[in-house]
């Protein structure tokens, strides 16, 4: 079936790009109509989630990787991710109606057609389009199912600024941690953390080395590292472990955000002998391996103590704004989730 719109414009990539991304990768399409399928709904696009990964699935040394969720984005494509839509019109055996919100993974355009299997249904009451939208429910299950916080636990997480450790740090001091410590870039950022998000300390890359800071902050050690970045940080971690230390890498942004180019090879030399003698474990995870744990983290946010949380977003308006979003989040200058309105 085809639905006349006003108008559907969406961003689809022009080049790829062989470091920052640029106003020039992009350009606006438009068209007068869309068509959907039998079992697909129509929904107008009323906010989208920007992502770091999306620079290295864009480079030219983008390619499919067993593994990785980001497959490759080719030249006319058009660009993706987790958006909240409002239903305009759903096949009558879908159970949906018009008004309601879903959540889905075709942001970076204002209408779109989405497979009814593709989309969480949410109702038509929303939470703040960021607990379902950010990375709040990726920390929680990296904090619930790749590993668990103990009482007495001394965490750092490395990019605590950022859409996940922003919500990291503060979802680790809600299930136990003693002490919470972050790594960011700039000391604005810093005060920034320790005043809203609640870390005891923060690390500021370029402020001497991670390591001594890790020091000074940890003397006696660290029992749970969040890892976002790898790079000098992990190495500083393994270092600084304590006995039954527990190390759970959730991306590695020294890689993707590499100055020249944007690399899936995120090559870091670690203390293996450390990691013997004080028994420490160290994995890889995808809060995709548990997508259960998403209506897990929406029933927390319902309960009082959870009431506090804070969802830190930098916010930008309208279509035409997404690619300076992406480079704001590639530059470091953005604070949590970066977020598109509509």
């Amino acid at each position: 079936m085809v639905f006349a719109t006003q108008y559907n414009r969406k961003i689809n990539l022009l080049k790829r790009s062989s470091g920052m991304p640029g106003p020039d990768n992009f350009e606006i399409i438009e068209h007068p109509d869309i068509a959907c399928g039998e079992n697909e709904i129509l929904v107008r696009n009323r906010w989208f989630r920007v992502s770091i990964s999306t620079r290295l699935m864009m480079s030219e040394e983008a390619e499919s990787v067993k593994g990785i969720p980001f497959p490759p984005i080719n030249i006319g494509d058009t660009l993706a991710d987790a958006a909240i839509g409002e239903i305009v019109s759903a096949p009558a055996a879908s159970g949906l109606q018009p008004g309601e919100f879903v959540l889905h993974p075709f942001g970076w355009r204002e209408y779109a057609a989405v497979d009814i299997d593709l989309c969480t249904r949410l109702g038509t009451k929303l939470l703040n389009p960021a607990a379902y939208l950010g990375h709040g429910w990726t920390a929680y299950a990296a904090l619930t199912r790749a590993t668990q916080v103990k009482p007495d636990d001394v965490v750092f997480v490395s990019s605590g600024a950022g859409a996940i450790g922003s919500m990291a740090g503060q979802i680790a001091r809600k299930l136990g941690a003693k002490r919470v410590i972050g790594s960011t870039g700039t000391p604005e950022k810093a005060s920034w953390m320790k005043q809203e998000l609640g870390y005891d300390e923060v690390i500021i890359r370029g402020d001497g080395t991670i390591s001594d800071q890790l020091q000074r902050y940890a003397p006696d050690g660290i029992d749970l590292f969040i890892d976002i970045v790898g790079g000098e940080q992990l190495e500083a971690a393994v270092s600084h472990t304590r006995e039954g230390a527990r190390l759970v890498l959730l991306g590695a942004l020294s890689a993707e955000l590499a100055g020249a180019k944007s690399t899936k090879y995120a090559p870091v030399e670690i203390d293996a002998f450390a990691i013997i003698v004080k028994g420490v474990t160290m994995r890889g995870y995808s809060a995709d391996e548990n997508p259960e744990v998403f209506a897990e983290w929406l029933s927390c946010l319902s309960q009082p103590s959870w009431a506090d949380i804070e969802f830190p977003v930098t916010r930008f308006k309208g279509l035409e704004s997404a690619p300076l979003a992406l480079k704001e989040t590639c530059s470091g200058k953005a604070r949590g989730l970066v977020l598109v309105t509509l």
